[in-house]
């Protein structure tokens, strides 16, 4: 059995790990302990009280893979439910969709009683507010929001930026892989944006033949290289773990244009492996694992890769 955490997900680890040392379901593991981050106020890049998009709405995204049968559930752009993550699962039990969106999630969410909030916080929305008075002109600020959103100065610092998405993958007495993440994006997105999180084979990938992935930080550049499916591919294909995260790791790093910047990759092969480094990070990169023998969840430092 196996647990690794990036260190945003770090509120909710105790709770997986005692999931899985109970031979539970290991993605039902995951899934309960995301969703205490989820509620976590201290966390802004995850669920309540994260920061809004350009317009202040809250939008949330999620994604759940069950590496046996490789059946998944995502959702994206969700608005007022509490635990996307637990929507995103319902997708991949209840219906013959592995993705919804948008308003059609909602309609989901709400068919299915998953649990309403108001995820926006006064914290989040004074953030928001002083980040527009930061942003806009005077002529803006007197039309918003009529006002064309491409045109919104949108260089001014993420007050996120050493905080992330959070991913979780396991392993579990059934030798199950599992992953599952949940995000709110980046703070003041284009309303609408999907990053890498509620894309399978971009944010998150497990299969229970080999092994699974899952990545953090910049998700447009894990969209354009298929950044999760790859690792897995390339353990298929016989690489070790880390062999497999740096061949990944190489082929983000050959990106040239578009928004170039961070990508954590985390990883683990069917052996209980695992493997997780920063690619260019400029800050440490911490994550947690938990393995059977352990008290409790332990934070790791992850290597730093340049390329």
């Amino acid at each position: 059995m196996l647990l690794i955490a990036n260190y945003e997900g770090r509120s909710g680890t105790n709770r997986a790990a005692e999931i899985l040392a109970s031979k539970e379901n290991g993605l039902r593991a995951i899934i309960e302990g995301i969703k205490i981050v989820e509620a976590n106020l201290d966390i802004h890049t995850v669920g309540m009280s994260s920061w809004p998009n350009i317009l202040g709405e809250l939008q949330l995204d999620a994604a759940v893979m069950d590496g046996t049968t490789r059946r998944t559930g995502a959702v994206g752009a969700l608005r007022n439910f509490k635990h996307p993550v637990e929507v995103a699962y319902r997708i991949m039990t209840d219906i013959d969709h592995e993705i919804l969106v948008g308003e059609g999630a909602e309609r989901f969410a709400r068919e299915i009683g998953a649990e309403i909030a108001k995820n926006e916080t006064e914290l989040s929305i004074n953030t928001w507010h002083k980040h527009l008075n930061d942003v806009l002109t005077e002529e803006q600020k007197a039309k918003f929001p009529d006002v064309r959103l491409l045109d919104i100065k949108n260089k001014a610092v993420d007050p996120e930026k050493l905080f992330d998405t959070t991913v979780y993958l396991s392993i579990d007495h059934e030798a199950r892989i599992s992953s599952a993440t949940s995000t709110s994006g980046w703070a003041w997105k284009y309303p609408g944006r999907l990053g890498d999180s509620p894309i399978i084979g971009a944010g998150s990938y497990a299969d229970s033949r080999y092994g699974a992935c899952a990545c953090t930080h910049t998700g447009e550049m894990s969209i354009r290289a298929g950044t999760a499916r790859s690792v897995v591919l390339y353990m298929k294909m016989g690489l070790s773990v880390a062999d497999a995260v740096y061949e990944a790791a190489r082929d983000l790093a050959d990106l040239k244009t578009g928004y170039l910047d961070e990508v954590t990759i985390h990883a683990v092969d069917k052996s209980g492996n695992h493997k997780v480094i920063g690619l260019n990070s400029s800050e440490e990169i911490r994550y947690v694992i938990w393995q059977p023998g352990m008290e409790q969840p332990e934070i790791k430092v992850a290597e730093i890769v340049r390329l």
